[in-house]
């Protein structure tokens, strides 16, 4: 189990551990070492302050206005 950021709201670091493994499934290298799944790699990045809003949100795909 990964614990969220005493900082960060619950669902902020649902919303970005889900951005952050869909890029990882699509390809992006992960920024710790281990062999973990996709999701779990993604909150342990979150939790450790390895992926921001802004880099996460680039996979949000383009605007519709």
């Amino acid at each position: 189990m990964v614990n969220r950021p005493a900082n960060m709201k619950a669902y902020e670091f649902v919303v970005l551990s889900s951005l952050r493994a869909q890029q990882l499934l699509a390809g992006c290298i992960p920024r710790l070492e281990g062999d973990h799944r996709a999701p779990t790699m993604a909150q342990m990045e979150v939790a450790g302050g390895y992926v921001t809003h802004a880099e996460a949100s680039d996979l949000s795909g383009p605007r519709r206005d």
